[in-house]
């Protein structure tokens, strides 16, 4: 019990040192030379990481480093007691980040011993007064405004009989990236943890979107700290509307990419003003998802310039090594979590570039398409300032189908929505295979895309297949197909079921038959449709066909390419 409740002191910090009476001024973020003294030891991890965190780092032979350890209470106190409040301690970067109406506290906390350095003007400024109209709909400063939501009914298409959810109009931001046939094999997130952070998570509480969600206890927590203490449910729809993407599940309108997953909620984005702060806000919620055992973070936040322009990065700093909120990404990353972070929505600006947190090299960077597969303006482009690929892949970000505040859904454009589209498909591919590395998800996703063999700076490695991307972690090797725009049959032998793998260089519809030796078709399937690059099908419920030699055809516009398989029993 003692070790739940230090625990729980830890990840509740924020909230005990922010009650002190200072409630306006500016923020600043101070840095301690070290961890020394300290009354925790990486021999005790389980005194301030949960046990799915540790079991985590277990799991991938990941060793409880010194950068997992919380910071020295004692400095944190000596600090408190010069006169400041503390907003809350990040271990990552060793430090804290603190409000006062006092400059010249400053000066006292540097000549402390054991503080390295603070990072001065890190404005707050409590002032609601430049808090947006747009604001509602999260449309404001911080997601750059090519972000749109039009409270109007998507005219998307709906699903089919064959699926087995009724995905509605969120079907095509599914079917694009190969997710239906892992819905369909019953891979919905189950089991997996998912950490969103963002500006806010208005009316997630009440939504009837999210019933299944609440019903089912997979909202794990809410975290602020932003304002430490505030309800996440009273700020921002920017947050519920990636939110949904994920986890909503109203049959016959949207359901989520992983509607079955758990979900903490945390904000880190401050939406009124946009200051550096917000960038240690996002390492304090990225440490707060580790601690609690998230497996993938999504993040729909980009970070380049800011309302005191002495801030702003230059583009030198997207080096994966350079700002704030990539340094903490590339901790989550490296203690065995997935980062997905929208690429950005600048490209056609004096910075078209991704930014920071995008730019780590660990991190999972999404850009965006339109509803038929082709790059949309606004996705910042790569590559990083020291040369390497940005973004990884790319998903629907053009009119992609979110949950509405006023019930039903609403179309909403911008790589913040593309992210969370991938995050929580990630989610229940890594459910396949949960002994696989962070790593090894990333790669086989990027395999399965239609630009593997030749990413480039708008969208990566393109548009991955999910269900591709599964076959590969089973030990698939397309290479065989790719550079011979072969198919692969397997099993071969079958006894119940086919798996067909294919590439094609465009997109078009095909028909997929399976023919006896005496020119009998016994299956067919018409209009599939082909896309660029890697694609897989399934046939199902073949037990009932004689033990014997079949031909499976695949036919499109005159071609047709043919392959031999046996049926075992």
């Amino acid at each position: 019990m003692l070790k739940k409740l230090t625990l729980l002191f830890f990840l509740g910090f924020s909230v005990l040192f922010a009650s002190a009476q200072i409630n306006e001024g500016d923020k600043y973020f101070v840095a301690f030379t070290d961890k020394a003294n300290s009354p925790f030891s990486i021999e005790n991890p389980q005194e301030f990481l949960s046990e799915r965190a540790i079991e985590r780092r277990e799991r991938f032979n990941i060793p409880i480093h010194i950068s997992d350890l919380p910071v020295n209470p004692d400095y944190i106190q000596a600090v408190a007691d010069i006169g400041v409040a503390i907003t809350y301690p990040t271990k990552w970067l060793n430090g804290i980040v603190i409000l006062t109406n006092d400059p010249s506290k400053i000066a006292e906390i540097e000549a402390l011993p054991f503080v390295k350095n603070t990072v001065k003007n890190v404005s707050f400024k409590n002032d609601q007064s430049k808090q947006v109209e747009t604001d509602i709909f999260g449309m404001n400063k911080p997601y750059e405004m090519k972000e749109f939501i039009n409270e109007i009914k998507a005219t998307q298409k709906s699903t089919s009989a064959t699926s087995s959810l009724d995905y509605g109009s969120s079907l095509n931001q599914i079917d694009m990236i190969g997710g239906v046939a892992l819905h369909d094999d019953g891979y919905q997130g189950q089991g997996m943890v998912i950490a969103v952070l963002d500006g806010g998570f208005l009316f997630t509480d009440q939504m009837i979107a999210f019933d299944s969600l609440r019903l089912n206890g997979l909202i794990l927590s809410t975290r602020d700290f932003t304002e430490p203490g505030n309800n996440v449910y009273q700020v921002s729809t920017h947050g519920t509307s990636v939110l949904s993407t994920m986890g909503a599940n109203l049959p016959g309108e949207i359901v989520g990419t992983a509607p079955k997953a758990a979900y903490h909620l945390i904000r880190t984005e401050y939406t009124p003003t946009e200051y550096l702060v917000e960038e240690y806000n996002w390492v304090a919620g990225a440490e707060y998802a580790d601690s609690a055992g998230a497996d993938i973070i999504n993040s729909s936040l980009s970070y380049k310039t800011f309302d005191n322009p002495a801030q702003d990065h230059v583009y030198a700093d997207m080096d994966g090594n350079t700002a704030p909120a990539t340094i903490g990404a590339d901790h989550a990353a490296n203690v065995g979590m997935i980062v997905v972070n929208s690429a950005g929505n600048s490209a056609g600006t004096n910075w078209p570039w991704i930014a920071s947190p995008a730019d780590g090299d660990s991190v999972f960077s999404i850009g965006a398409v339109n509803a038929d597969g082709q790059y949309v303006s606004f996705s910042s482009i790569g590559p990083t300032a020291d040369g390497r690929q940005k973004p990884n892949v790319a998903a629907q970000g053009a009119s992609t189908v979110v949950a509405s505040i006023n019930g039903g859904i609403s179309a909403a454009s911008g790589t913040s929505f593309s992210s969370p589209i991938i995050a929580g498909m990630t989610a229940c591919l890594w459910q396949m295979a949960p002994d696989l590395r962070n790593t090894d998800i990333m790669t086989a996703i990027q395999q399965s895309a239609t630009q593997a063999n030749n990413p480039d700076y708008l969208l990566g490695y393109g548009i991955p297949n999910y269900a591709v991307a599964g076959i590969i972690l089973s030990g698939f090797n397309t290479s065989r197909v790719v550079n011979n725009s072969d198919i692969s049959l397997f099993p071969n032998p079958f006894t119940d079921q086919i798996n067909i793998v294919y590439h094609s260089s465009d997109t078009q519809a095909v028909t997929i038959q399976i023919v006896d030796m005496d020119g009998r078709q016994v299956y067919t399937a018409e209009n599939i449709a082909r896309k660029q690059g890697l694609n897989y099908f399934k046939i199902p419920q073949l037990q009932s066909l004689k033990k014997g030699v079949y031909v499976v055809q695949i036919s499109s516009e005159g071609e047709v390419i043919s392959r031999k398989i046996l049926k075992s029993l």
